[in-house]
């Protein structure tokens, strides 16, 4: 079953951030994520929205877990941790209880 991670953050430090783009590019890849939505400029319908907002996909909960924890992205992650505020969530694929 898919599972998604979904991240809405504000960049704080747009020169730390701009190193994070490039470094995980790659390692998404080679995990087989997709990246689904990729948003700089919200166009909130209802609330606020931070800056930014993604949503990857990946094939299951294990290769997103494996794809967050893996060590060529912990080896980048703080680039984008360290230079954003926000959030990161694991969604997995909705399953309509009555199919």
């Amino acid at each position: 079953m898919a599972c998604y991670i979904v991240l809405n953050y504000d960049v704080q430090d747009k020169e730390m951030f701009e190193k994070y783009v490039p470094a995980a590019m790659p390692v998404i890849a080679k995990h087989g994520a997709k990246i689904l939505a990729a948003d700089r400029d919200p166009q909130d319908m209802e609330g606020a929205s931070r800056q930014a907002l993604v949503i990857l996909e990946f094939e299951s909960e294990e290769a997103a877990k494996g794809w967050y924890n893996s060590p060529e992205y912990q080896a980048v992650v703080k680039l984008r941790t360290e230079s954003t505020e926000g959030w990161a969530r694991l969604v997995p694929e909705f399953v309509n209880p009555q199919s």
